[in-house]
Formats: structure tokens, sequence, C-alpha cells
């Protein structure tokens, strides 16, 4: 292996992965091979990258070449305010799941003491960010996957939130008896067979994460025929979901008795969620 310092590996590094982000990504996976801050790069762009730390992130380099996840490859992902642990047990944290987080702050006053659930909780991503905004208020997360749960647990612990708590269950399972003055989740909501299941990241994520039922909306279904009985009166429900989604679950929503049913688009003009209000 030949000796090549910080600029020069870099370099070689990026010229070997695909898309406009390939720079960006060899640095990544080198920072995180070094355990060092981006800065670090730059100010010993002359060191020479010893043979221990040239062989792992050749091998990183050689995954991600191949397709595998960044998020999954550093084992971190940034989100909201968070940095995030993540790994092949949960999803990986995106950008327009923010404006879920967002929709949701803006019904949750920062002066009361509320409670809301996150139900399929993953990294923790939602319910942590919810919690860091909000500390007068309760967050369940919950998740029916342990390994995935196991991970939220850790988020929590490693930004001190205190304020989160984390059942095992499937949906409203882990609920128990208990109402909330909101229920937000990201379930599965792609469709069974869909060709984007084979593509890109989605390939090494986890399938029941991911898809549910020939239209994608099973889980939704699920979520929003129980959600009266663990929703206290005036309490809200939401949903993240596919762009042409918002339609057919307003009219879930509607049907199953909530008011104030409207859908939020998403920086790209897509719609992103859903949400209603159960009746005071």
């Amino acid at each position: 292996m030949s000796t090549l310092k910080v600029a020069e590996l870099l370099r070689e590094a990026a010229a070997r992965l695909p898309g406009e982000d390939a720079r960006h990504e060899a640095e990544q996976l080198l920072i995180h091979v070094l355990g060092v801050e981006r800065a670090w790069l730059f100010a010993h762009a002359t060191d020479v990258v010893d043979a221990d730390s040239r062989e792992r992130f050749e091998v990183l380099l050689a995954r991600r070449a191949e397709g595998h996840p960044l998020a999954y490859l550093t084992g971190r992902r940034g989100f909201w305010t968070l940095d995030l642990q993540v790994n092949t047990a949960t999803l990986i944290p995106r950008p327009e799941t923010e404006l879920l987080v967002e929709q949701a702050l803006a019904r949750l006053p920062a002066d009361e003491m509320l409670r809301v659930a996150d139900m399929g909780t993953g990294s923790g991503a939602i319910a942590l960010s919810i919690a860091s905004e909000r500390p007068l208020a309760t967050v369940m997360a919950t998740d029916v996957l342990g390994p995935a749960l196991a991970v939220a647990v850790k988020n929590a612990q490693a930004h001190g939130l205190e304020n989160v708590w984390f059942r095992r269950g499937h949906w409203y399972a882990a609920l128990g008896a208990d109402r909330f003055d909101m229920i937000v989740s990201n379930p599965p909501y792609i469709a069974a067979g869909d060709p984007h299941l084979v593509q890109g990241d989605l390939r090494f994520e986890p399938p029941p994460a991911l898809a549910s039922g020939a239209d994608g909306l099973d889980a939704i279904r699920e979520i929003v025929a129980g959600a009266h009985e663990h929703l206290v009166p005036g309490g809200w429900l939401l949903m993240e979901h596919g762009w042409d989604q918002g339609p057919a679950i307003r009219a879930l929503l509607e049907q199953a008795g909530f008011v104030e049913a409207q859908t939020v688009q998403d920086l790209e003009q897509r719609d992103r969620v859903t949400l209603g209000r159960w009746p005071a």
C-alpha cells in the first residue's frame, strides 16, 4: 500500500465514488476512521495517513462504492439538532422527516406538561428531537424491534434526555391503556413490490420499517383506526407518508372521526405529513 497524505488520499477516494457528494462522503469516512473533526483534515492536509488507518478507510470506501449507506458505515447521522447512532436495525433518519418534528412542535406548547407517543421510533430521531425541544413533555418511544429500541435508548442516554421512556411492542400494544396529547409516527408506507425497495439506500434498510401492504397504507390504517383509544380529547395524530398518499390518509382520518385533517408539504412541494385532531 503506497504512502499517501491526507489531501492525496481524499482526492483519490473522491474519484472512486459516484455522485456530487463524493468528496463529502470521502471526508466523512476518513473523519470516522481517524476520529477527528473536519477542520483537522485541512489543518493536517500534508500529514501521512498510517497504514492501519489506510486499510480501514479502504474497506469502508469499497463498501460505499458498492452502495452501502454512508450512515451505516460511520454509524452516525445528524437529525434536527442531534447526532444520532444508527445501524442496520434502524431506518436512516432523513431531513424530510424533520417536517414531522416541526409540525409536532407547533402543536405542543413549551410551557405545558404534555404526553407524546412516537410509535415505531427506530433510532429515536423523532422522539428525541421532540423531547429535546419540549423538556416539560413526557415522550413515550415504542418499537416492535428490540435491536432498534436499544439504539434509541443509547441515543437518549448520549444526549442526557431523561423525559423519554421506551416500550417494546407492535403499535398500540406497546401503549397499553395510556392516553396521550399527541401521537406521532413515521410508519412503513411503501407499497410492497415498489421498485424503489431494491434501489439506493433502501436496499440495506430493515424491510419491516419500509413496506406495508399492497398500497403501502396497511400500517397507517391500523394507526388511524386505533388512535382514538389512546388520544385525549383534542389530541393530535401526525404521520409521515409518501408523496401520493395525502388524500387517502385524510379520508381515513375523516372516516375515523378526526377533525382538522390536513396534509403538509415538504420543501420540494410534495405531500409529506398528514395530521388530524380528535374532537375535544
